[in-house]
This record gives structure tokens, sequence and C-alpha cells, in this order.
């Protein structure tokens, strides 16, 4: 089974690189050896600016922490919130940063969202501290490379960890009766497991459904939020589970601002978190006429969500 999470939202900020223009040094600050140094931008909430790498960079990745917050101490399966500048160790042009967008990147650590020098080198981390990671091509984009990154670059980030979230194993909430026997019935277990969806064998509805499993008294979601969930979807016609997270053990973080399937994002805002949820979204809602991965063209979907934390 194929994740779609790429399908589902516009791809990952930090997998975009998008290339940023050189930013000029106006102070010096140096960082322990081994680290390139930031010569602007040196306190937390600032865009820094960095100095190229020198000598031949690390084989192994490097964590350095250039101020210790106060906060919890991030780890494994988190919802996090950060802001970052990357660039090559070979380098001293940014291919990517969110201080520019004025957007914190958000993403559940160890997840898989990121590459795996973000997921190794962030957890133990305090929240309200910034960290310079150097990342050898290994954990991150290796012999392939990634957009302007070349293959087998070593890469390094500056992050300023904005917020965490813990996640919770499950949505709870007051069980909602599920009367209608046109529509999937979907189970009420809250043991952290993927829900039992059934779909009936009548014809699938032509409106979006979006009714409450398990309704919670959490607050209610708005399109500019970012929600953390766990979700089984299926393909109406024969029942058929395209995604799961469960099947990873990893939940997703759906920034709703840019999440393109037009259902799911519909669906999803009014609701509250905390919540189970089942969305029914019609073709004309989901892809329509073009088929995408293992979802035919013109295909209804459905999708039970558990709306577990939002960032």
């Amino acid at each position: 089974m194929r994740r779609l999470a790429g399908l589902l939202v516009v791809p990952l900020l930090l997998l975009s690189t998008a290339a940023c223009g050189d930013d000029k040094a106006s102070d010096s600050a140096s960082t322990e050896k081994g680290f390139p140094a930031i010569t602007a931008g040196a306190k937390f909430g600032e865009k820094p600016t960095l100095e190229k790498g020198e000598g031949d960079p690390p084989k192994e990745l490097k964590t350095d922490v250039i101020s210790e917050g106060d906060g919890v101490k991030l780890k494994t399966g988190d919802a996090i919130q950060v802001n970052y500048l990357g660039q090559a160790w070979d380098s001293t042009k940014p291919f990517d940063n969110s201080f520019d967008r004025k957007q914190p990147f958000d993403l559940t650590l160890g997840a898989g969202m990121v590459i795996q020098g973000w997921d190794k080198g962030l957890v133990g981390q305090k929240v309200g501290s910034r960290v310079e990671l150097v990342i050898p091509p290994d954990l991150a984009y290796g012999e392939q490379g990634q957009g302007d990154i070349k293959p087998n670059a070593t890469l390094v980030f500056v992050v300023d960890i904005v917020k965490a979230t813990q996640v919770p194993a499950s949505a709870e909430g007051s069980e909602v009766a599920q009367d209608n026997i046109d529509l999937p019935k979907v189970g009420t277990k809250t043991d952290g497991k993927a829900p039992t969806v059934t779909i009936p064998k009548s014809d699938p509805p032509k409106k979006l459904v979006s009714n409450y499993i398990l309704e919670s008294k959490g607050e209610v979601i708005k399109d500019t939020d970012s929600v953390v969930v766990n979700y089984v979807g299926l393909l109406w016609k024969d029942s058929k589970a395209f995604d799961s997270t469960y099947q990873t053990g990893k939940t997703q973080t759906f920034p709703l601002a840019q999440v393109t399937l037009k259902g799911l994002k519909s669906g999803l805002v009014g609701k509250k978190i905390g919540s189970r949820v089942l969305l029914v979204i019609p073709p004309d809602q989901a892809f329509g006429n073009e088929a995408q991965q293992s979802i035919p063209a013109k295909s209804t979907l459905v999708f039970a969500v558990d709306l577990l934390a939002k960032m």
C-alpha cells in the first residue's frame, strides 16, 4: 500500500528545496569546531546566515545546541513546529528556509515525513532551542540528491524548535449514532488501532459526508490550522484500503491551508480536535477523472479520521 500523503497536501516544505537568495553576513558568531559558523541572525527566531563548511564534512550526524530553550524535550511521535534554514556544506547559498515564508513548518517527529537526520537529530532537544544539524548524505538525500541538492551532499540546518504537542493514541469522545444504512459504519474502539470501516453495497452519496463517529469537546478546527491525524482511506467501490497511517504506526500532520484534496479539507474544518470523523468524498471533491496510484478515476473515497491534536 503506497502512502498518498503527497497527493493530499502540497509537498513538504523541507523536501521542496525552493532556492533562496544569498544573505550577506553582518556580524560574526562562531560555533563548535566542525559546524559552519552562524554569521548573522544568531538569536532564536532570527533568520540566520551560515558560512561554508571548512574541510571535509563529518561522516556522522552532528548536533550543536546554539541556545537551549526551557521547554519540554522532544520525543518520537511528538507533533512539532519549527523554523529552519538549510544549505549544503560546501555552499553559502540556502536551498530552503521557512523564515522568509513567515510560516513555521509542521511535522510529526519520527514519522518519516522528513529526512532521517532531522528525525534523529531533533529527538531530545528542548522546545525553545536553536540547534544546528550537520547531516551526512546517508541520512539526507544520498546518491540521488533532491532538486538543487547535489548527490552525496552533506547538509547543514539551523532549526528553531517553536512548539511541541504530545499526540494521544486515539480519538476519544461520545459515540454518535450511525443510523443511516446507506453510509459506512465505523468502529468506535479507542485502542489506538485502525477502526473497522464497513461500506454498504448501495450507491455512494453524491455530496460530501462529514459525520462524527466519536465527538469530543475539543477545540474547533479552522482552515488555517495544522492537525495531527491517524486515518484509514478506502475506495467505496470495493472497500479496498488505499492508505493508512496505522500500518506504519506513524501519524500524519495536515496543514489545512496546503491540503489539495478539497473534500478532505472541507470535511475536517469545523470538526473538534479529539474526535473521530467519517468522510465520504465524491469524485468531484477528490481526484475527479484522474487516476492516482491505486485510486481509479472517478472514485468515491471513504476516510475514518482520528483528529488527535492541533498545532
